[in-house]
């Protein structure tokens, strides 16, 4: 008799520890949330720490954005890049965007594939030719260029295969839905589901009409790319039918059906990558939201006018809590960890030359920009019962940081495939439950920045067209670097509005951030990626009042 009871007390420890062991093996599905051009103080909860005011004095609306905050881990010094382009190949990869060539968002630019051209040696095909605003003052240096598509091991690219973040996730089901504009403008071999999505929707372009926008996102003919050597233009796919007129609504309810429709087997795990339109231009909203904020009493708080845009803001936060809703419904939102992130800071109403936008108070500037304005963003992580609820994280990350996160919150080893794939990005996850960083898990403390771009955006500085820029911070300082001939050095920490320019009181600090940036663009960023200097620039038509120096050619003389 006491054999047969040690044997079923045996088979019943065993029983269990297969069930533990099933437990512990099982992943978190992965929801990761990507706004666009939505500005750090554009969340109510955001702009009431950064502007010491309360949630009911500002005139957007973010509920479900201060719910996801309340619920979560919110970080205060998160950084994009300038632009969107970047941050999406950032993202993906894992690298600083420059090391991919990505240094700036451009509409459908021709390039040596889609032209069918010879492509240079040494340069990738979905290079573009040429990309410029339409600038009439002085310009001391031409445009660098830029990449259009993340390498995915195709002809057009060399062969170079970049580790995707769906790669990545072996073991995960993974959907990507909304923009992609990273793919060379609708090359093939570059799209998401070359990239190990399964698409639900996409679009490869930088923005997109919110009304009507089905037929120009199935465009199959080459017309805008004639001599592109491939059947049919893959510019996008609007995906299923759901009866929805705007375009955020109906990404939405995709993206609902396709959560659904995986919290039908919990065993499986899947990643979301739900890449929003909004609040990128055009401006379009709903009628009826446009009027609600046109008679808002709030309309004007720091500087927040636009009705449109406010309503955008609206249909996106609304998006975020149906999605938190279908969580609940389907009983998976305890183990679904829901990352919120924009692609670049706001634009901003000052900078832009049509006034258009938001207004990025108490941050110096915007989209486009390498001031706080233009690079810090909303970062928000959500796992319930996982991670500490209504929390801030003060420590200075990037959107190369996303990738390596989400792998260790899957389970994977992160640093592992850092290490083997050469990534720039660090796992915050240790930075969740040690948010002090006592622990040293997060040990990054440079970040890195490149725009070799004349632009028609306004400098924050002199009201004049931008001119190249690159930064870097490192530790409290950052230091931006004007290729006109200008630097300017911050102590973030106590001055996170750019205030005071250190730059003339620190001259060797400054300089040695200075030496630092160009050894890092020397050794990471292609040469046909930088800025060059124009030889039909004249000094004497110069509209600016301070002469333009070459600091680069003087660091190495």
């Amino acid at each position: 008799m006491n054999m047969f009871k040690n044997a079923f007390m045996l088979l019943c420890f065993l029983l269990l520890n297969l069930s533990c062991s099933k437990a512990q093996e099982i992943k978190p599905n992965i929801i990761f949330i990507l706004a666009d051009d939505y500005g750090i103080v554009d969340t109510q909860a955001y702009a009431a720490k950064f502007l010491n005011t309360s949630i009911d004095s500002t005139f957007y609306e973010t509920p479900h954005i201060n719910q996801l905050m309340r619920e979560g881990i919110s970080f205060s010094q998160a950084y994009a890049n300038q632009l969107c382009s970047p941050t999406r190949a950032s993202i993906l990869t894992g690298k600083y965007a420059s090391r991919l060539g990505f240094t700036t968002a451009m509409p459908h630019r021709n390039t040596y594939y889609n032209q069918n051209i010879e492509t240079p040696e040494g340069y990738f095909a979905n290079d573009v030719l040429e990309h410029k605003d339409n600038i009439l003052i002085e310009q001391p240096h031409i445009n660098g260029t830029s990449n259009s598509a993340v390498p995915a091991g195709k002809q057009a690219q060399n062969h170079l295969d970049e580790l995707s973040i769906a790669e990545g996730l072996k073991d995960y089901t993974s959907a990507f839905i909304g923009k992609w504009h990273i793919g060379g403008f609708g090359a093939k071999g570059f799209q998401p589901k070359d990239n190990g999505f399964e698409t639900l929707a996409y679009f490869d372009g930088g923005g997109s009409t919110y009304f009507n926008w089905r037929e120009p996102w199935n465009q199959k003919a080459k017309v805008r790319f004639p001599n592109m050597p491939q059947d049919e233009w893959e510019i996008g796919d609007a995906g299923a039918e759901t009866g929805e007129r705007y375009l955020t609504d109906d990404l939405t309810e995709q993206a609902l059906k396709y959560i659904e429709e995986k919290a039908k087997d919990k065993d499986e795990p899947f990643f979301l990558y739900f890449s929003h339109f909004a609040v990128h231009s055009p401006y379009q909203g709903k009628k009826d939201e446009v009027d609600y904020f046109n008679a808002k009493k709030t309309k004007g708080f720091n500087g927040h006018d636009n009705a449109i845009y406010a309503s955008m803001i609206k249909s996106m936060d609304r998006s975020v809590g149906r999605i938190l809703d279908k969580l609940k419904e389907t009983g998976i939102e305890d183990n679904t960890l829901v990352v919120f992130m924009s692609d670049n800071g706001g634009i901003d109403g000052e900078i832009t030359p049509d006034g258009n936008g938001t207004e990025n108070f108490p941050f110096l500037g915007g989209k486009a920009c390498l001031t706080e304005g233009g690079i810090r963003v909303p970062l928000i992580f959500r796992w319930k019962g996982k991670i500490k609820q209504g929390k801030w994280v003060d420590v200075p990350v990037d959107c190369t940081d996303i990738f390596p996160t989400i792998l260790e919150a899957a389970g994977y080893n992160a640093n592992a495939i850092v290490n083997e794939h050469a990534l720039d990005g660090e796992s915050v996850m240790g930075l969740l439950s040690d948010r002090d960083n006592i622990k040293k898990t997060y040990t990054k403390d440079t970040h890195f920045w490149h725009y070799p771009f004349n632009v028609i955006y306004k400098s924050p500085y002199d009201g004049y067209p931008l001119t190249p820029h690159s930064a870097m911070r490192k530790g409290d300082y950052k230091l931006i670097f004007d290729w006109y001939g200008r630097l300017h050095l911050y102590n973030i920490e106590t001055d996170p509005y750019e205030n005071n320019d250190l730059y003339e009181t620190n001259k060797n600090q400054g300089d040695a951030l200075f030496k630092e940036l160009v050894t890092w663009l020397e050794a990471n960023v292609e040469k046909r990626y930088w800025p060059k200097l124009n030889p039909d620039y004249n000094p004497e038509k110069e509209v600016r009042t301070i002469p333009f120096k070459d600091l680069i050619t003087a660091l190495k003389s």
